[in-house]
């Protein structure tokens, strides 16, 4: 079904880094997004404020881990055999 919605900035550029992230559409991601939080059944008392880098890339919240770069090249070492 073909819909028309206005979506916070901070919601549509989510929903746009999850499809991408998913290989998904935009109305996919979203779709999926609204389903899992209906199966969820909880829903944050408020919402989530994404950091940016100084140069405005959305960051995800803190967690107080790092990705380090023996990380990533370890997940890039195991995507490659």
């Amino acid at each position: 079904m073909r819909t028309n919605v206005n979506l916070a900035d901070d919601a549509r550029e989510f929903a746009e880094i999850y499809a991408h992230a998913n290989g998904l559409t935009l109305g996919d991601a979203i779709t999926d997004l609204i389903r899992r939080e209906k199966q969820a059944g909880n829903t944050p008392k408020e919402p989530i404020q994404f950091e940016r880098s100084k140069s405005g890339f959305p960051l995800l919240p803190r967690t107080g881990r790092r990705i380090t770069t023996e990380m990533v090249l370890a997940a890039l070492n195991d995507d490659t055999e």
